[in-house]
């Protein structure tokens, strides 16, 4: 059942985010973190404590290939903490919605968008290729074909923390017909980029700001950005409405470009904390 989002048009607000998390570690060990906001949210930051590691920790911080903040962790054996808390601005708008937005052709696609036509870790475009079209190539419209691509995700997986994998595929979500947010996004993606749509893997946080409030602990989301009409537009096919409030961490073609935490050596995560929620709105000053 789809739920209706509160309208915050014209209005601003404040959202605090942030993580606490804590891992074991047997022995020294390299870590690299892709943790930090995406530097096009960063004008957005009212105030944030930045990346703080306990016991102190070597730190080196770098862009990587997609434009992500990267962070590489040099620790010591034993317990170490890792913690963010900041407050960003956000517009109170949902995602936009432009029905009338097509697809590129492949021709005419920019070249930097063309790696997310293709395969990856995750994203099997040979295995599915024949199913994506056979069920959304007579969609007419690249919007059309997106958002019947996210209906059909929506309604094929039952979303399932007990279920989570994290080798799971996007072939593989389809045929199991389960997974958390991040199987839902490589399945949508996969479905796009076999119909020539370009499409790429978003994480970031996502509070229940507009709606409802989830029982459940709160965690850090995947949704998608589909390429259309010469721009990327949000789509979410876990969620599947617009939403409100998404402050993205990173960006690339899969689960396997933007993971949070990799580890060069044994781990083991004891604390997993995440928190994201609207502080009090403001209005915006009239002109």
């Amino acid at each position: 059942m789809t739920l209706a989002v509160k309208k915050y048009h014209g209005l601003t607000m404040n959202i605090l985010y942030g993580f606490d998390i804590e891992l074991q570690l047997p022995q020294a060990v390299t870590l690299l973190t892709v943790m930090d906001l995406h530097p096009s949210r960063q004008p957005d930051v009212v105030t944030e404590s930045g990346l703080h590691a306990s016991p102190a920790a070597r730190t080196a911080t770098l862009i990587d290939g997609y434009g992500n903040v990267t962070r590489r962790i040099t620790a010591q054996a034993g317990t170490l903490s890792l913690q963010l808390t900041g407050v960003a601005q956000d517009s109170g708008l949902p995602d936009e919605v432009n029905p009338l937005a097509d697809s590129v052709p492949v021709s005419d696609l920019p070249t930097e968008v063309l790696p997310f036509l293709t395969a990856s870790r995750y994203c099997e475009t040979d295995l599915l290729s024949n199913f994506a079209w056979a069920n959304f190539g007579n969609v007419r419209g690249g919007w059309a074909k997106v958002q019947a691509i996210c209906d059909f995700v929506h309604e094929r997986l039952v979303f399932s923390y007990p279920n989570a994998r994290e080798t799971r595929t996007a072939a593989q979500a389809l045929e199991e017909k389960s997974g958390v947010c991040r199987d839902f996004t490589h399945l949508a993606v996969t479905l796009c980029r076999c119909l020539n749509i370009p499409a790429r893997f978003c994480n970031g946080y996502l509070g229940d700001i507009g709606i409802p409030a989830d029982p459940a602990p709160m965690d850090f989301n995947a949704w998608f950005e589909a390429y259309l009409d010469g721009r990327w537009y949000t789509f979410d096919a876990r969620h599947n409405q617009p939403r409100i409030g998404r402050i993205l961490i990173s960006r690339g073609r899969d689960a396997a470009d933007v993971a949070m935490i990799t580890s060069y050596g044994p781990h083991r995560l004891t604390k997993f904390k995440v928190l994201t929620e609207e502080l009090s709105p403001m209005r915006r000053l009239a002109a």
